[in-house]
């Protein structure tokens, strides 16, 4: 097939350009010519909560051409013009954001003008984890654009049909694995690299921080007693894209000492050292679809605590490869205290070997293909 992947990609950094990228890569090595249009302006600045938007790794492996201008829409016309002319098999929109909706159904409704490719929507988040109205204005623009959906969550699956005018083929497959943040190390290793002491036990909060992470959540739950004065720590890696103050005068406000701030994007090459000084994964989210964090720590073969919201659950059994709790500080600490005091971490690094075949690369690319017949 010829594949055209419309969304964000290098130079672009994050979790979401990772995933195109790594898709890309997949179906680029089943002998499918897949290419990805990207921005040339993803999101105006002032409205881009981070320090940049920009990665400072290397260019994968794909043909990535820097065409989409997010605000533009004389640009919107001229990509899907553009895009036209390649005579595509499928133009899959890896949306995320109801901001992405104009540019995303304009594009897909000029392309359906000038060829015969399916337009399918690859739902990461149909309604944002912080709603606004923008959802219910602008979202239908672009759901009733599409001609079918993939989605990486049940629980996004039946989101979309809050928008649809008729129902269209839809289908959805768990998030597939980051396996490209490098080797597993050891544990005293990973500690050395970043300074911690490897005889403490460790819990890890990784990635942006925004409210719906719940990371003042976590912070409650550390200042129960039984962990407080515990040998138990906290790492919080990741940039803030909320109030960096509010979290650091809570913890200092609530007494913790045991935590380590890490308050800047973690490059790629990085990732690595993070999950491996962990003993534990802990998201603690007050609402979530699916999460790349998630399958970060599944490559690491880290147990994990989540919180029972949006899709997370689905993809970690409780107390198999870790443990689902409801999203409050007293059931996390509960289950923080738990995992210490068990000896379950062995059996669950080995469940979790098992457990993680399911969500290989290839299973997703299949699926997709079954939607498309």
């Amino acid at each position: 097939m010829k594949i055209v992947l419309v969304g964000t990609a290098f130079p672009y950094r994050g979790g979401l350009a990772a995933f195109n990228e790594r898709l890309a890569l997949e179906f680029q090595s089943e002998g499918e010519d897949i290419s990805i249009e990207t921005f040339t302006l993803q999101y105006p600045n002032f409205l881009f909560p981070g320090k940049t938007q920009y990665s400072n790794g290397t260019a994968p492996d794909l043909k990535i051409n820097r065409s989409v201008h997010s605000v533009n829409p004389f640009n919107w016309r001229k990509t899907a013009k553009a895009i036209a002319k390649q005579n595509p098999d499928v133009v899959i929109f890896a949306y995320w954001m109801s901001f992405m909706a104009p540019c995303f159904g304009t594009i897909a409704r000029v392309l359906k003008r000038r060829c015969n490719a399916k337009c399918i929507g690859l739902i990461h988040n149909m309604i944002a984890h912080e709603p606004s109205i923008l959802d219910k204005i602008l979202a239908p623009y672009f759901v009733n654009a599409m001609d079918g959906f993939f989605t990486l969550s049940q629980s996004v699956f039946k989101e979309i049909e809050l928008f649809e005018r008729k129902p269209k083929p839809k289908s959805w497959s768990p998030h597939p694995i980051y396996d490209t943040y490098g080797a597993l190390i050891s544990k005293e290793q990973a500690c050395r690299h970043l300074g911690l002491n490897p005889d403490k036990r460790y819990i890890l909060f990784f990635g942006f921080i925004r409210e719906y992470k719940g990371l003042d959540l976590l912070l409650h739950a550390m200042a129960n007693e039984r962990i407080k004065f515990s040998n138990i720590h906290l790492l919080v890696a990741g940039e803030f894209y909320s109030n960096e103050e509010k979290y650091k005068k809570l913890a200092e406000h609530l007494g913790i000492q045991n935590i380590t701030w890490f308050s800047e994007y973690i490059p790629d090459n990085e990732v690595n050292n993070y999950f491996c000084a962990a003993d534990v994964i802990v998201q603690p989210y007050k609402s979530a679809t699916q999460s790349g964090v998630t399958q970060v720590g599944y490559h690491f073969e880290k147990p994990m605590i989540v919180t029972n919201v949006g899709g997370l659950a689905e993809i970690i059994p409780d107390e198999k490869v870790g443990y689902v709790v409801e999203p409050n500080s007293h059931a996390l600490a509960n289950a923080i205290v738990k995992f210490f005091a068990s000896d379950n971490a062995i059996k669950m690094t080995e469940n979790i070997r098992d457990e993680k075949k399911k969500y290989a690369w290839n299973i997703l690319t299949a699926k997709f293909r079954a939607l498309l017949k």
